[in-house]
């Protein structure tokens, strides 16, 4: 049995996930806007991924016949004034779910829920893999010094990038 403490903090990380999922298609739709298909499509994928995450939450809290309260989501409000501004929302987001989950881990720790730190261990890895792509992603772009040749270049590579279920 989870305390009240963990189950609230992974309901609410249910939410940000979902929350993620949905910023990640705001993002992917002002790629899209801007006639870069491989950039929107490399957004939609890491939209499927965090709702893989959200669920391997879901089914953590079942699988320890725990509440789950599922929360309203809010719409994403961005306004970008460049391509470089996305990128950087979607690395200060990744940032953002990392404190989230870390405070999860701290919460663990403190209550010695050694099934939950097992649990978050994966998470833990994976955001710093989520962090390691967003500031890549930036650095690409760049490098690109905003040059429609160095862009249409990376939107080809981002196009390639294909879902791998979580």
């Amino acid at each position: 049995m989870l305390s009240n403490t963990i189950n609230n903090l992974i309901n609410q990380q249910i939410t940000k996930e979902f929350f993620s999922a949905y910023m990640y298609l705001d993002i992917a739709n002002y790629f899209e806007d801007k006639g870069l298909t491989g950039f929107s499509s490399w957004f939609k994928i890491q939209a499927h991924e965090e709702l893989d995450h959200g669920m391997k939450f879901y089914q953590y809290l079942h699988d320890n016949n725990e509440k789950i309260i599922l929360e309203k989501i809010a719409a994403p409000n961005q306004h970008f004034d460049s391509l470089g501004d996305a990128l950087k929302e979607s690395l200060k987001h990744e940032e953002y779910v990392t404190s989230s989950i870390n405070k999860i881990y701290e919460e663990a720790t403190n209550e010695k829920d050694y099934r939950t730190l097992e649990f978050l261990n994966w998470f833990i890895k994976e955001q710093a893999e989520e962090e390691k792509s967003a500031q890549e992603l930036i650095t690409k772009m760049e490098l690109t010094d905003h040059n429609n040749r160095g862009i249409y270049l990376l939107d080809r590579e981002l196009s390639k990038r294909t879902y791998k279920p979580a």
